[in-house]
């Protein structure tokens, strides 16, 4: 059990503190996720490329791992200087404003140093796909060794398959049809995978399908860390979901306040212009 919670800490990013998404290999030896990476440098002034999409490296995938086969084609010189004189395109990591490229500096989360990724930034950096593997197999194996039992069968218990957040309970086939009832309010109940922990579930990004995190004050619209790194979103007020919903509420909750102190006022007044009507009609 010791061992398995120190393999997890490896397998953990710096950033992010969950296991590596598409993990990009630093120079420092380090590895940092794809989404984290361009964050970073986002948060320092660098535009970087869209973090939904792969990463462009040549071990980008299992059949371009070569860097031969991974090579792309480049622009003529002619051609790429006419287009950095005319401040033309945009590299990943480049300096927003800049009209030639520059080196961009990356603060490594883990060792704290600056590391230099060249003008081309995150495009110069490799996809980690052994790290990558080892990730997907360690969930795997949790996956296995942590079967959830149903908890509603009788013994001998059988494996839990379906789980309901809003009964906060894992069940069996059967035994989920049985606490779910056809024509109730729990068969409305949706089901999820099986787990020991249920928390409540959360709202979901209709682009990217990822749980929301922040708010973006500038549209008015919650965004999830995929949203986040996006152009779209580069100088707009983003502040996490918790503290907007804390300073909505704030504002709700004054305004309330406000009604119904002014609640007894308004009636006073509204049986008064009731009367002066019926002593008009008279």
């Amino acid at each position: 059990q010791t061992s398995m919670k120190n393999m997890e800490r490896e397998l953990v990013c710096p950033v992010c503190k969950e296991m590596y998404k598409q993990p990009l290999a630093l120079p420092c030896t380090h590895n940092v996720c794809h989404v984290c990476a361009s964050e970073v440098l986002l948060q320092h002034g660098h535009l970087c490329c869209d973090p939904t999409s792969e990463p462009t490296s040549p071990a980008a995938t299992p059949s371009t791992r070569s860097p031969r086969l991974g090579r792309r084609a480049v622009p003529k010189p002619d051609r790429l200087d006419r287009l950095l004189k005319s401040g033309f395109g945009t590299y990943p990591g480049r300096k927003r404003g800049a009209v030639h490229p520059q080196t961009v500096s990356f603060p490594c989360p883990a060792c704290q140093r600056d590391v230099d990724l060249g003008e081309r930034g995150l495009g110069s950096l490799f996809r980690n796909l052994t790290l990558e593997r080892v990730v997907e197999r360690y969930r795997q194996t949790i996956n296995i060794s942590a079967a959830i039992m149903c908890q509603f069968c009788k013994p001998p218990q059988l494996e839990a398959t379906k789980g309901c957040t809003e009964c906060k309970s894992s069940f069996c086939n059967e035994c989920f049809k049985l606490y779910h009832p056809w024509g109730t309010q729990k068969a409305q109940h949706e089901p999820t995978p099986p787990t020991l922990t249920f928390r409540p579930k959360g709202l979901m990004c209709p682009e990217h399908k990822e749980e929301v995190t922040h708010y973006c004050k500038t549209c008015q619209r919650l965004v999830c860390q995929l949203c986040r790194v996006r152009r779209t979103h580069t100088s707009h007020k983003i502040t996490p979901v918790l503290s907007a919903y804390q300073a909505l509420r704030e504002k709700l909750t004054k305004s309330l306040a406000y009604i119904l102190s002014s609640q007894d006022t308004v009636q006073t007044q509204i049986a008064e212009l009731e009367e002066a009507v019926k002593h008009t009609e008279v």
